[in-house]
């Protein structure tokens, strides 16, 4: 059977998954020439590279975020184009069949995807045992012989997350690679969980290319983490106007800015604005919650409590401010960039009769 004959057998016609690959690349900031390129690679890894799932302080929540997406899924289809060789939530064996099929991988060009953060020290082994072994000697060995590895969710990329707030030791993946002179290249996916198109992307970037894609300081995706949040909420006009959500039962209020709430966009970078969680079905702020920051390596600890807002936080071009101001001091800085927008607008030739009205009428 051909390569594309076992994704025939699933159901998958090639125009959908010409489509997946489209859908995919474009996400990345990748050129449509790129497609073809990176279609040639996905069906190359319908060889099944063998890779090694690891799951250490959490809660499963990024494993069930990659799987339980719509049918037929872009999960399914890269992650069944993968072997997943072991992974102690979804595979079948367990006992000495499983520790079996981790050694046997173990021989491989594998790579290693890290679910949850681990313990510092030998003196915090005891939080998290697997198999009897504590999940930081496992880590450590698997680390040393893989090709690359993927830390998913907030508490594998930082130790960040409910591990990292407890007394426990918990760092993430990056923190242990450094304390034992693991020189694998990392790739962290931080969100509490990761979001699904994250981890796709990011799996066809490195089929494609076999290294990882740029990165920022924090070893993320550029594609995925390079903006902030709060330039693309949906409630930033609002935001531009000094309108805050102070009563959550007031109507009038209902699509306010939620800055006075907890908010964390202006701190966080991600691309879940534009992105949304469930087959774009919604996300955080759009359901009316604040965003908690939880792309960060500040989350859970220093965002905490995630409803209360924050005392002081920076906002660029305008520096520190204080959660009681921000309306006052938005809504100037609000007035003189607008006036600003209109003079490069019309300086430009595309202010239009009617947009000289609304500027009069200002």
């Amino acid at each position: 059977m051909g390569n594309f004959d076992l994704l025939k057998a699933k159901g998958v016609s090639r125009r959908d998954f010409m489509k997946l690959v489209a859908a995919t690349t474009a996400a990345l900031g990748l050129p449509e020439l790129f497609v073809p390129q990176a279609a040639s690679a996905l069906e190359q890894a319908l060889k099944k590279p063998p890779v090694i799932w690891l799951e250490g302080m959490d809660c499963t929540g990024c494993t069930e975020s990659a799987i339980a997406t719509l049918n037929p899924s872009p999960a399914e289809l890269v992650l069944d184009m993968l072997s997943i060789r072991y992974h102690e939530t979804i595979m079948a064996g367990s006992g000495q069949t499983s520790e079996e099929a981790y050694q046997s991988a173990l021989k491989e060009n594998f790579v290693l995807i890290v679910e949850g953060a681990c313990p510092a020290k030998e003196e915090y082994d005891r939080f998290c045992m697997v198999g009897g072994k504590p999940f930081r000697t496992t880590l450590i060995e698997a680390a040393r012989k893989a090709q690359a590895i993927i830390a998913i969710g907030s508490c594998a990329s930082e130790g960040a997350g409910i591990p990292g707030a407890c007394a426990s030791g918990a760092v993430g993946v990056g923190e242990i690679l450094r304390t034992a002179g693991i020189s694998t290249p990392l790739i962290n996916l931080p969100c509490c969980p990761v979001k699904p198109t994250t981890l796709i992307g990011t799996i066809v970037y490195y089929l494609t290319y076999h290294k990882a894609p740029p990165l920022d300081s924090q070893n993320r995706p550029l594609a995925f983490y390079g903006t902030l949040l709060h330039d693309n909420c949906p409630r930033r006009g609002h935001f531009e106007n000094g309108e805050f959500l102070t009563d959550w039962n007031d109507p009038l209020q209902k699509q306010y800015c939620l800055m006075l709430k907890g908010c964390k966009g202006p701190q966080t970078y991600t691309d879940c604005a534009q992105v949304w969680w469930n087959d774009n079905a919604n996300f955080c702020i759009n359901a009316g919650s604040p965003c908690s920051g939880c792309s960060e390596k500040s989350f859970y600890k220093e965002f905490s409590p995630l409803y209360a807002k924050q005392e002081m936080f920076k906002l660029p071009g305008i520096g520190q401010i204080n959660a009681d101001t921000v309306g006052a001091v938005i809504g100037g800085a609000a007035a003189v960039g607008l006036g600003a927008h209109l003079i490069a607008t019309a300086a430009s030739g595309r202010l239009s009769s009617k947009d000289h009205d609304r500027k009069e009428d200002m």
